[in-house]
Order: C-alpha cells, then sequence, then structure tokens
C-alpha cells in the first residue's frame, strides 16, 4: 500500500467546503473527503506549531515530552536519563516507526525540523526533504520537491510520504499574481462593526490592532499580511489572506492527485489530510494567529481516505491528534506502543463505530499559559498566564450556541465550570501518576518568566498602548505581570 499524509500548517477546519465553509476554498480536499472519513472533533492536544507536531509523532500528551513551548527548557522533549538505551523511545514508538515496522520507505518534505530545531521529528523517517527556508516557503517551492519524488518513486510499493504546506500560516503569503478570487464574497456574518469597535478596544498580542503580534508594522514585500483591522477593509484583508492562501495550497494539492493519478497510484492510495492547528480570526479578540488554548486553534481538520475504509461518513467522536498512531498501529495489525498516550480511532474509519473520547485536555503555552476542557457542548478554558491579554481566570463557551466564543458563560454557569475542573483535575492526576519526573512542564515555563512570545515585550507594548488610546489597560498588566517591569 502507498500512503501519502498532507501536513497542512495552520489550517482551521471551519474554512474548508467539505466542512461546511460557503466560500470554495478547497476543492482538491473536499474531494479526498468525499471518499473518505472526516472527522469533526478532532484536535491538537498541544499548541501551537512545535507542542502539537511533537504530541502527534511521540503519540504522547506534552505534559509527558515536556514539549509545550516555542522557546526556553520547554522548547525540548524532556531527556530519558538513566533509562534511556542505546537509541532512544522515539526511535521505536514514534509515528513512523509504525510504518517502518510494516516494511515501509519512509520519507518527509518539510522544513519543519530545522524551523524549530525540533530534530525529533525526523525520529522514524528514513529520508527527509528540507526544503530550506524554516516555513517561509510557499507551495510553489514545496510542489517541485513533492512532484519530483513521486515522479521517481509513486510507483514502487509501500511508501509513507509526509508532506507539509504552510500556505495558510502568517505571513499570508499566496503570489500576487494569483489574486483575490473571494473579493466578492462576503465576510463572515458574526465580526460585525459593533464586534469589531469592542476588538479595537481590546488589548493583547495579535490583536486587531498589531496583528504584527506588538504593532502594527507591515512588510512591503508581504501585502496580504496587514498589521492592523480598524474597519471592515482591514478585516477583509485578513479573510481573504487566509482563505487566498488555502485555495493557492489547494491547488498544488491538487497538482500532487494529478501526478499521481498519471502514474497510476491515486485510485488506491491512503491519503491523511490534516493539521498541527488552527487560525483564531477575531475569536477572543485575536487575529492570524493560533495563541490560545480554545476551540478555533485547538480543533484542526483530519480526513482519511483508507482502502478498504469508510467513505463519505462522518464521524462526530472526540479525539486527539495524538490517537492517530495507535490508530495506524491498529489498521496495521501492531500492538500498542508502551509510552502512547493515544486511543486507536481505527473503528470509525473501518465500520463507523462511535469510539470518541468522553472528555478532551486542551493545552497552550507558547503564547499564553491556558488548558481547556471540551466535553458535551462545551469548552471551558482555564487561564494560568494571560500573555497580556488581561483574559479572565476562567471562561466557559457553548459552542454549538456561540462557535465563536463571545460570551464568556464562566459566571452563569458555575455547574459546568466544577464539571469541567474535576475532569481537568482527574486528567492532571493521571499524567502526574504516569511519568517518570513528575514535573509538570507549564510549572517550568512560568518560572522561566511565562510563554516564549511574552517574555521581555511588555514595556515596549504599554508604549504602544499609549499611543493607540488603549492606556486604561496598562495599571492592570503591571498588576498581573509585575516581573516584566523589573
Amino acid at each position: 500500500m502507498r500512503i501519502l499524509f498532507l501536513d497542512l500548517d495552520t489550517l482551521r477546519p471551519d474554512h474548508l467546503g467539505c466542512y461546511g465553509y460557503p466560500r470554495n476554498t478547497s476543492p482538491n480536499i473536499d474531494r479526498i473527503a468525499a471518499q473518505g472519513v472526516r472527522f469533526d472533533n478532532y484536535y491538537c492536544s498541544d499548541a501551537p506549531c512545535l507542542p502539537s507536531r511533537a504530541a502527534l509523532m511521540s503519540g504522547r500528551f506534552g505534559i509527558h515530552t515536556g514539549a509545550i513551548g516555542h522557546g526556553g527548557t520547554t522548547a525540548d522533549f524532556r531527556l530519558e536519563g538513566p533509562p534511556r538505551d542505546f537509541r532512544d523511545t522515539l526511535a521505536f514508538e514514534s509515528l513512523p516507526t509504525v510504518f517502518r515496522r510494516a516494511g515501509y520507505r519512509t520519507a518527509s518534505i518539510s522544513p519543519f525540523a530545522e524551523r524549530h530545531s525540533a530534530w525529533t521529528f525526523y525520529a522514524g523517517f528514513t529520508e527527509m526533504h528540507n526544503t530550506g527556508k524554516g516555513g517561509g516557503e510557499s507551495a510553489e517551492e514545496i510542489t517541485p520537491v513533492a512532484l519530483d519524488w513521486i515522479e521517481r518513486n509513486a510507483d514502487q510499493e509501500d511508501w509513507f510520504l509526509h508532506i507539509n504546506y504552510w500556505d495558510p500560516h502568517t505571513p499570508y503569503r499566496a503570489p500576487a499574481e494569483f489574486g483575490d478570487p473571494f473579493q466578492d464574497d462576503p465576510l463572515p456574518a458574526w465580526l460585525t462593526d459593533e464586534v469589531l469597535a469592542d476588538h479595537n478596544r481590546r488589548v493583547g498580542p495579535h490583536g486587531s490592532l498589531e496583528i504584527s503580534m506588538y504593532d502594527n508594522k507591515e512588510n512591503p514585500n508581504l501585502p496580504r499580511q496587514p498589521g492592523e483591522a480598524r474597519d471592515q477593509a482591514g478585516l477583509r484583508r485578513v479573510i481573504d489572506g487566509y482563505d487566498c492562501g488555502i485555495r493557492y495550497m489547494d491547488g498544488h494539492i491538487g497538482q500532487l492527485l494529478e501526478a499521481l493519478e498519471r502514474k497510476g497510484v491515486l485510485e488506491d492510495l491512503a491519503i491523511i489530510v490534516t493539521a498541527d492547528h488552527g487560525e483564531n480570526l477575531g475569536e477572543l479578540g485575536m487575529y492570524a494567529e493560533h495563541g490560545t488554548a480554545d476551540q478555533i486553534t485547538c480543533r484542526i481538520p483530519m480526513i482519511i481516505r483508507w482502502p478498504g475504509a469508510k467513505q463519505g461518513h462522518v464521524d462526530n467522536g472526540l479525539h486527539y491528534n495524538l490517537d492517530l498512531a495507535p490508530t495506524l498501529a491498529d489498521l496495521f495489525g501492531q500492538p500498542r506502543m508502551k509510552s502512547w498516550d493515544g486511543q486507536s480511532f481505527a473503528d470509525a474509519l473501518q465500520t463507523g463505530a462511535d469510539c470518541g473520547r468522553s472528555h478532551l485536555v486542551l493545552s497552550q503555552n507558547a503564547h499564553v499559559c491556558q488548558r481547556s476542557v471540551r466535553f458535551d457542548d462545551w469548552l471551558y478554558i482555564r487561564t494560568y498566564h494571560d500573555g497580556f491579554h488581561l483574559f479572565p481566570e476562567e471562561m466557559l463557551f457553548n459552542l454549538i450556541e456561540d462557535p465563536h466564543e463571545q460570551v464568556n458563560l464562566a459566571e452563569a454557569r458555575r455547574d459546568v465550570c466544577l464539571e469541567a475542573v474535576y475532569r481537568l483535575t482527574g486528567w492532571h492526576d493521571e499524567m502526574m501518576r504516569t511519568m517518570e519526573n513528575p514535573t509538570d512542564p507549564m510549572r517550568i515555563v512560568l518560572q522561566e518568566g511565562g510563554p516564549y512570545h511574552a517574555r521581555g515585550h511588555l514595556k515596549s507594548y504599554c508604549e504602544y498602548l499609549e499611543k493607540t488610546g488603549r492606556g486604561y489597560a496598562i495599571p492592570e498588566l503591571k498588576r498581573r505581570h509585575p516581573r516584566e517591569f523589573e
């Protein structure tokens, strides 16, 4: 069998046609979804980029691997110490090793390992192609490498090819000549003038007035990437820039499918389409970033077209990205690896059975420190470091009635918050019981000065807040983060 894994950075599912998006962003991805199983409640356990792929490839929660951040101690896997053998655990228990045990050739086309110095990402691959720009490359720089590999290898048996595209990630980068196929399409209805005016009064990196993180500066070489969204015109640059990135990337995926069809291998090819995280496009007042542990950042697409499995099926169960490794092991008749935290959903693929979890615990420690609990209709978010957004300690959203997280129900529904905290505490206790060194890496993040992207910026950011008429927030920011002013 041949397997194509499309790892599409920063892709939120509700901006794909197969997940109900009205804009025509993803005709080729939609075609794959129609032939396979679409998972509607699939989440990265740890966001954003590095922690998510660490969980995906290891099959373990970030609290277990220690890799939960983008800098400092927690940007690396925890050392195994004395129990480490001649090779470490990942050499035998990473996701690609499932295919290695089955006798497959494993290849990756991605700059991800170099982007984050996440060399553990290579574990289990026999062939690695670094496209060389650390995630700054556009699809036209990745597709030729992929097409060359397909031309040389596609007709061989038993290969697993991982291809990593970046176009939906900031900075939004579709070439100017691509145009804007969405310029006449309406913007999301929930982003009204009133909502945008409220966002313009809020504070925090990647807010509507500081999309560049801590200011509104723009790069003239990246005209699709806005610095702010003061009005509907600015908002259109955000939404259209993101959607153009998806559509441009989808066209390149179409080129891969055409090449595979010419080689005569498309019909029986297994295809997996997923992402590392989503993208906040106004939710929680954040734009063009993936900086929270909310529904929008942590929910990701998962589409699997697998020979002999269900077709045109939708699964609504709750699953983590770290569940993929044990699922693949099941499909290949292999035993579960000792280190994995994942839970197989192979039955959902093969028979359509409901094998989802009762709840999920989601984490973010690169921009903020948050853990959230996803269960029933609810998302409960607990904030330990607000990343200068002045988030309350607790937030609760009914995702069915409020999919864009506008109404915090934490005070009104204490009963639901208590249920969420009970589930969060139970998860945390289990995680601490099942690790050799029972240290929560979030504590390390906080001890080292907070999330990587919120270290050392607050003084200069407060000057920008004064210039933009939001000095009201500075006393509270100083109260919450006194170490930033020492």
